[in-house]
């Protein structure tokens, strides 16, 4: 039989024998583990662990397997073959740099996932989006249709089979129903200053305050603003010979690292929740 690569994330109530069943139900079934990290909350009293692993039985063969485990120990686990790019719908309005450097990485191999649509408010970036073969949706959007098009986007993330959503610099708050229809599958890039501008023209805000440090959060999208789980932040310090355009470029910069970092892991599996916050099982 062909092998496979697999990756499985697990959480569960912190107990002794957790490693040792996982890696024993591997070795048994002769699954080769290639990776492993584990960590216990010492608050939550839950425990944490990532295997990547290959095999040369049947998923599905596995997925019973890993079943039976989950009983007995109480795990909400998850197992997906690694050769099988996640789908990925993103959502973009007038600003393009979030969704230029993401296409640019999955064309250049940097990123392995598939964009299978974009979805924006505005017509803007139709013109990129299609350069990579890629479709794009204009859906736009005012208060009075926002339930409207915003049944529209959940139908396009079944129609293209999409496993979680990108808000590349999308400037539109979701619903608190879109928010718990995609609960854990939406990432979004902001800002972050020291101390927070918010409103409009932030990096003109900082610059008028004559901030020192500047920044970039990536976090999963919940019905509070802005305020979900945390994957991935960047900073960099500035000072007073910077403009505000200056600030702005800086800070697009630190939007893009910061976001491709919190896609990558999230579609390595990398990302586990742990009640309002995350943990990270980086390379």
């Amino acid at each position: 039989m062909v092998s496979a690569e697999y990756v499985l994330t697990l959480s569960c109530p912190d107990r002794p024998g957790v490693v040792a069943a996982v890696s024993g139900l591997l070795a048994a079934r002769d699954c080769n583990i290639t990776e492993s990290q584990q960590f216990g909350d010492r608050v939550s009293k839950r425990f944490f662990m990532r295997v990547q692993f290959v095999s040369q039985l049947p998923e599905d063969e596995l997925r019973a397997a890993f079943a039976a485990l989950a009983t007995e120990f109480g795990m909400e686990l998850q197992l997906r073959d690694l050769s099988v790019k996640p789908r990925v719908l993103v959502m973009v309005s007038k600003l393009g740099h979030c969704l230029n450097d993401l296409l640019y990485r999955v064309r250049s191999g940097l990123l392995d996932i598939e964009i299978v649509a974009v979805v924006s408010n505005h017509p803007d970036l139709r013109p990129l989006t299609q350069s990579y073969g890629i479709d794009y949706h204009h859906l736009p959007v005012t208060p009075d249709t926002k339930p409207r098009q915003e049944a529209e986007v959940l139908t396009l993330v079944d129609h293209y089979k999409a496993d979680f959503v990108v808000l590349a610099r999308y400037m539109q708050v979701l619903s608190e129903e879109m928010c718990a229809k995609l609960a854990g599958r939406v990432i979004n890039i902001h800002h972050s200053f020291l101390p927070s501008f918010k409103g409009a023209k932030p990096y003109h805000q900082a610059f008028a305050r004559g901030v020192k440090l500047i920044g970039a959060t990536a976090h999963y999208v919940t019905p509070a603003l802005d305020e979900g789980p945390i994957i991935e932040q960047e900073v960099a310090r500035v000072n007073h010979t910077h403009s505000p355009e200056d600030l702005a470029a800086i800070g697009r910069d630190l939007e893009c690292q910061a976001l491709a970092r919190a896609v990558r892991w999230h579609a390595e599996q990398r990302i586990l929740l742990d009640g309002h916050k995350t943990i990270i099982f980086p390379r």
